[in-house]
């Protein structure tokens, strides 16, 4: 087990569930109020606070079963970190906006705020789990315990609240970690290629590659081949991995993935996963 993920799984049972989408729970909130366009993602436009023509009265979707079929690839990928339920179930306490639609403009403007938020914590959780970041455990234990406080906040507050700025300060702190984490390993990727965060690695020939400890922050992966690569302590904080070949990779230790950023790439049955990750069904 390597020093920077302890013998113990970087999310309890109850805070996992937090932080994962629970359809059940939602008012079909990402079906409404985000947009999207027409696209190899998406067979259609739809505009933000508009009901996808998929989505059912009860708030479920009516071709869940054959969505990258009929061309929804898109919602195949997409996770709310629990932002759904907890707008709906709290926030806005289990009133519907079908049931009060006089509180539908609000409820579709606070949600996004909030998975901003519900993404933030799942970052900081895990970071919290890293040994190598213990120096700054204290700092990230108080941006995590602030940004809990922040989910807890009123419709009209979270809608004057400066996402923006509270995004940097966290972002800072898990910079910070990740160069704490990679540079365990940075003494071993001397004369090795460097990526800076952002880099272009659009259909990148990376099989085989050795990339632990390296900052992939941002980076876009798409279509790349990374197959049989190991990125352990690697940064993949917001990389694009839209069609990513990850067969046979290995992402047991790397840093701030999301089961988005899975969904959305290509695996396989010798695909190396975090514990608390799911493999992707589209992956058979």
């Amino acid at each position: 087990m390597s020093e920077n993920h302890p013998n113990k799984e970087p999310f309890t049972n109850e805070e996992r569930h937090q932080l994962q989408g629970d359809c059940e729970s939602c008012f079909g909130l990402c079906c409404v109020a985000l947009p999207f366009a027409a696209s190899s993602d998406f067979a259609i436009h739809k505009d933000a606070g508009k009901p996808c023509r998929n989505l059912q009265s009860d708030f479920r979707c009516s071709v869940h079963t054959s969505l990258r079929e009929i061309g929804f690839r898109g919602c195949t990928v997409y996770d709310c970190f629990g932002a759904g339920q907890k707008v709906s179930q709290s926030t806005f306490e289990g009133r519907d906006w079908h049931q009060a639609p006089e509180s539908a403009k609000q409820m579709f403007d606070v949600f996004p705020i909030m998975w901003q938020l519900h993404e933030l914590l799942w970052y900081l959780t895990e970071a919290l789990a890293l040994e190598s970041a213990s120096s700054i455990h204290d700092s990230i234990r108080d941006a995590l315990d602030e940004t809990k406080r922040l989910t807890d906040l009123s419709p009209e507050a979270l809608l004057k609240l400066d996402i923006a700025v509270h995004r940097s300060r966290v972002n800072e702190l898990l910079l910070r970690t990740s160069e704490l984490v990679r540079g365990k390993v940075s003494h071993q990727q001397k004369g090795k290629k460097t990526y800076g965060r952002g880099a272009d690695l659009i259909g990148a020939k990376l099989k085989g590659a050795d990339l632990r400890g390296a900052n992939l922050r941002g980076a876009y992966l798409i279509a790349a081949d990374l197959r049989g690569a190991d990125l352990r302590m690697t940064d993949l904080i917001g990389a694009d991995f839209r069609d990513t070949d990850l067969r046979g990779a290995d992402l047991t230790e790397c840093l701030f993935l999301t089961q988005t950023q899975l969904n959305a790439a290509k695996g396989d049955a010798d695909t190396k996963l975090p514990p608390s990750f799911t493999r992707p069904p589209h992956w058979n």
